[in-house]
């Protein structure tokens, strides 16, 4: 039996903290690091390989977005388990942290078609497909990890499908959480507010290099992973986020909206067809 841990977007950022608190645990025959910056994943598996006797981290290239990025996703499952089968037992996900995902700054019309569609086949149809690919090779004890956001709480002008996209991976990891109670294994579903990854860069179209206000990745990461074990549905740090979260639930949803979008400026460059032809789809929650 081969227990695996694997992370999506996994490059930089949250991702790339998950895989050194998980490595750190040491128990895991392998940590998969999924992204599509093979370099980048080079990087942190040689630097987390060398400082551990037991545990293997693995750079896996791949491009997840969407059906094809899920069936890619199954393929490689299968063939793992298919060769194992011929020497010993088979895989078993322990953990599985599905981080993958990008914003978009700025009004929805000023956003193109392509961006946000490719933002709803990361953030949404990948996450799904890849935990029910998943959850086959999971048994009792397992856990899910759903990469959310504060934003899941309510909907934002200047960040309208962003936030929607972050509302179906709440709702929807709280509901799978629900379903799978019985077979022990958890889901919970991390929801940051402003952390200090390359969210921002990407979501301004390079309008803006840092996030505003964002804090260092260690302490969520940390927090998330002490509570999915625990069973925990979700994972808020700081009490200004929760404070948020828990507010949203009191003033209406138009309101937040119609507030955001007059009031919550979002720094961005509108897209354009020669900024299409240069910014993919990246790795980033």
């Amino acid at each position: 039996m081969k227990n695996l841990a694997i992370i999506t977007g996994a490059s930089s950022g949250i991702g790339k903290e998950f895989a050194k608190q998980i490595a750190d645990k040491n128990e895991y025959d392998e940590i998969w690091i999924i992204a599509r910056r093979i370099e980048n994943l080079k990087q942190i598996a040689d630097d987390l390989n060398s400082n551990k006797n037991f545990t293997v981290v693995k750079p896996v290239q791949m491009d997840i977005s969407g059906k094809q990025g899920v069936y890619d996703f199954k393929k490689l499952l299968d063939e793992e388990n298919k060769k194992l089968n011929k020497v010993e037992s088979s895989i078993e996900i322990k953990l599985l942290v599905n981080n993958a995902g990008f914003g978009t700054y700025g009004p929805f019309t000023e956003t193109s078609t392509e961006r946000s569609m490719q933002m709803i086949d990361l953030n949404c149809t990948s996450l799904t497909g890849f935990c029910s690919v998943a959850i086959p090779y999971m048994k009792k004890g397992a856990v899910i990890i759903n990469t959310a956001s504060l934003a899941a709480y309510m909907p934002l002008g200047n960040f309208a499908a962003y936030s929607a996209t972050k509302a179906f991976v709440l709702n929807f990891s709280i509901a799978l959480a629900a379903e799978l109670n019985k077979k022990g294994i958890k889901v919970c579903a991390l929801c940051p507010g402003s952390v200090s990854t390359e969210f921002a860069d990407v979501a301004s179209n390079g309008a803006r290099k840092e996030v505003k206000g964002g804090i260092g990745t260690q302490k969520v990461v940390k927090q998330c992973l002490k509570r999915a074990f625990k069973g925990r549905k979700t994972s808020i740090l700081r009490f200004k986020w929760k404070f948020n979260a828990l507010l949203s639930r009191f003033i209406g949803r138009y309101t937040v909206a119609a507030f955001t979008y007059k009031y919550a400026k979002r720094l961005h460059n509108p897209d354009n067809k020669s900024q299409e032809e240069e910014i993919s789809v990246t790795d980033f929650i």
